[in-house]
């Protein structure tokens, strides 16, 4: 007896709706997620190795302490607001904005303070504007250009 062989279909998965899947999947991630960039360094202000400039006679300095108070020519500023460091440096300068307008600030003092008194020196037209930074010691020259990080 002959017996009909029966063709068997091939069976198979159909990958192409799980790939749309995946697809769909990966453009919601893309298009959801947001990439925010935290750094928590704590950093001090750079050195420089440089002299100094010799100082002009008239000028304007603005000190800023670790809490974030203004002294304007050595006078305290009664609070840190932007409308009242503006007054303070108007008086000072009359209206003169081509006199040099330095900013000191502590190694400690919130960089937002020192932003403040920068954008006061900017809307008020000062172009002269510099910052203080403490004189390199010896001994960090011979640490190298790094600082004396270990390069891996």
């Amino acid at each position: 007896m002959k017996f009909k062989r029966q063709h068997k279909e091939e069976l198979s998965v159909n990958l192409t709706p799980l790939i749309d899947i995946v697809f769909l999947l990966l453009i919601f991630f893309m298009v959801s997620t947001t990439f925010t960039k935290e750094s928590r360094l704590q950093i001090d202000l750079p050195k420089a190795s440089s002299d100094p400039v010799a100082a002009e006679t008239t000028q304007l300095e603005v000190v800023i302490d670790p809490q974030g108070k203004y002294r304007v020519n050595d006078r305290l500023l009664v609070n840190s607001q932007l409308n009242t460091l503006k007054r303070a440096v108007e008086q000072l300068s009359e209206g003169n904005s081509s006199l040099p307008f330095i900013i000191t600030a502590d190694a400690q003092t919130p960089h937002e303070f020192v932003v403040r008194a920068m954008d006061a020196a900017g809307q008020l037209g000062f172009s002269k504007l510099s910052i203080t930074t403490a004189a390199q010691a010896p001994e960090d020259d011979a640490a190298g250009v790094d600082g004396g990080a270990d390069a891996q």
